[in-house]
């Protein structure tokens, strides 16, 4: 089975590539932000539909 190039040259590029330092994350993790959403739009709008 031919190859894709030969195995001498992987990893060539990544190798060469500088690294860039990860930017700080902002936000919430989706856990928090799904939970978050969850209770303005259902608990929220049943407390609202319950005192009208």
């Amino acid at each position: 089975m031919p190859s894709h190039g030969s195995l001498t040259k992987a990893g060539k590029v990544r190798s060469q590539t500088p690294k860039i330092p990860a930017k700080e994350k902002k936000g919430l993790r989706p856990i928090h932000r799904n939970r978050r959403n969850y209770i303005r739009r259902i608990l929220y709008a049943k407390k609202e539909v319950q005192s009208q």
